[in-house]
């Protein structure tokens, strides 16, 4: 597994990654010094610390035996480039609320060349919300979408090469 952010839009405005986090930064940080800077930090780091992690635990969950994805291992004949390509956060404020979204692009190369690309496909619109509605922070709808991702890819996937 190889997750990539390039050229990610984030909001339903479809910005660029970089110039909603600096708008963020600035918003966060006016109303409370430092609050922004943390939010940027956060942003990034809970990539690899809460949402990959997320998926390739359902990933594999739903693979089965016959596949396993694994974001530290590069021996493997093929990788499943996992590309976020949109993010919309979502909200929580108690009264009133919305999913996160995501939007994915799936890619299958070969790891030892990744130029050839055995299969391509996208999931749209993959919500994210906790179902007691604790889910007041960003990350924990966000985590959802990667949840929610990694089990339909694993059991897509899964299938596939049990057909085999």
């Amino acid at each position: 597994l190889k997750f990539t952010y390039d050229n990610m839009k984030v909001s339903n405005k479809m910005k660029p990654e970089a110039e909603w986090v600096k708008e963020k930064v600035e918003e966060q940080n006016k109303k409370e010094a430092g609050k922004g800077d943390a939010f940027a930090k956060a942003w990034v780091e809970n990539r690899a610390n809460v949402y990959e992690p997320k998926f390739e635990e359902l990933f594999n969950k739903e693979a089965g035996e016959n596949l396993q994805g694994d974001r530290t291992k590069s021996s493997a004949k093929y990788t499943l480039i996992v590309h976020t390509t949109r993010t919309e956060q979502g909200y929580n404020i108690g009264i009133s609320k919305a999913p996160a979204s995501i939007d994915f692009e799936f890619i299958i190369v070969e790891t030892a060349n990744p130029s050839v690309i055995k299969s391509k496909g996208v999931l749209l619109n993959v919500p994210g919300s906790s179902f007691a509605g604790a889910d007041f922070d960003v990350a924990s709808r966000l985590k959802e979408c990667y949840a929610k991702s990694g089990k339909t890819m694993g059991k897509k996937l899964g299938k596939a090469c049990k057909s085999k």
